[in-house]
């Protein structure tokens, strides 16, 4: 049986669209860039809309040849509204540069559209998504793929890779080695970036993820 994003059966997935809360209904039929971002605008699918200031939708080349899809929107761009624009984003835009990569011509997106956060004193704290919100939000995701069909997919961190290639992935294990999938022609998976920001040795972390960036521009070019 042919298995859908997050290794589930595209049967029994089916089956959980339809009993469990997802934002399946939302999706246009004929889906494209800004009808997906119009209607996600309004997604109430999981509790996060209650928390986040707006949905944060992808943005980039509707036919992008590389899609890189995060864990969820930070606390900047739960505030500006787009993806990777906040620390993190900064660090990866200068690797992206190092690697070769053009970002104007990439789609970069989440898996989960809302910033998930608890407060700690004046600040809001990122916390990671649990597996009924990302099953919620993933139809958004699927959308996605469908319309940009990138030929190189690039997972950024164990939340996303998780839940495009399944529970058992490890990004420790198998980062910058392409994966064999039906959701794009390469697929590699990487660190996030806001993890290189978190590590003791930065310096050295953004070296080894912009050699896995350097993997994916290769298959670009190849």
């Amino acid at each position: 049986m042919v298995s859908a994003p997050g290794g589930y059966p595209r049967k029994r997935m089916a089956q959980q669209n339809l009993f469990d809360e997802t934002a399946a209904p939302l999706v246009p039929a004929r889906p494209t860039l800004p009808k997906l971002r119009e209607a996600a605008a309004g997604c109430k699918a999981c509790p996060l809309w209650k928390t986040g200031t707006q949905t944060v939708f992808g943005e980039g080349a509707a036919k992008a040849e590389v899609m890189f899809v995060g864990e969820q929107p930070g606390d900047i761009e739960d505030k500006v509204g787009k993806p990777f624009v906040g620390p993190a984003g900064t660090l990866f835009d200068r690797a992206l540069e190092e690697a070769g990569i053009d970002r104007s011509l990439a789609y970069v997106t989440n898996v989960v559209k809302h910033f998930k956060w608890e407060a700690r004193g004046k600040r809001r704290i990122h916390q990671k998504p649990n597996w009924s919100e990302i099953a919620a939000c993933r139809p958004w995701l699927e959308a996605e793929l469908s319309v940009v069909k990138p030929r190189v997919l690039t997972c950024l961190g164990a939340t996303a890779a998780q839940a495009l290639l399944g529970r058992q992935f490890r990004v420790t294990k198998q980062r910058g080695q392409p994966v064999e999938s039906e959701l794009a022609p390469v697929v590699i998976a990487t660190v996030h970036p806001s993890a290189i920001l978190r590590a003791e040795d930065r310096d050295a972390e953004f070296a080894t993820f912009v050699d896995d960036l350097r993997t994916v521009a290769k298959h670009l070019r190849g």
